[in-house]
């Protein structure tokens, strides 16, 4: 991981309309002001918990989101065994740098066989 920075608006904007989107309520979880980037900021994904609280318990949802490449991109959100956010894991399908952050607007629920 990197050197934690603070949470940008645009992160916690998605993160609530996912906890939505997993049929939870977003006031039911505490975000934290500061993350960590995983792979120097790559594809975006960021972890909101400190490793000693890292433990992951499940996925709370994911979705599938067509970047301005058009290249499909799977965003899971994540708790740990505390019911906290653990992460929000960005996985574009070529591997390459996430061009544009998604909006809420831009996001469907994903199954096994692709978008709900």
């Amino acid at each position: 991981m990197s050197q934690r920075r603070e949470v940008r608006q645009e992160e916690i904007t998605l993160v609530q309309h996912l906890i939505t989107l997993g049929g939870l309520k977003p006031e039911s979880f505490e975000l934290p002001t500061m993350v960590d980037d995983y792979e120097n900021a790559v594809m975006g994904s960021i972890n909101f918990t400190p490793p000693e609280k890292a433990a992951y318990a499940g996925d709370i949802v994911q979705v599938v989101y067509r970047d301005s490449d058009e290249v499909p991109v799977v965003i899971t959100l994540t708790k740990n065994v505390n019911n906290e956010i653990l992460d929000m894991d960005f996985w574009k399908k070529d591997f390459s740098k996430l061009q544009t952050y998604p909006i809420p607007e831009k996001v469907a629920l994903f199954n096994n066989n692709g978008m709900i």
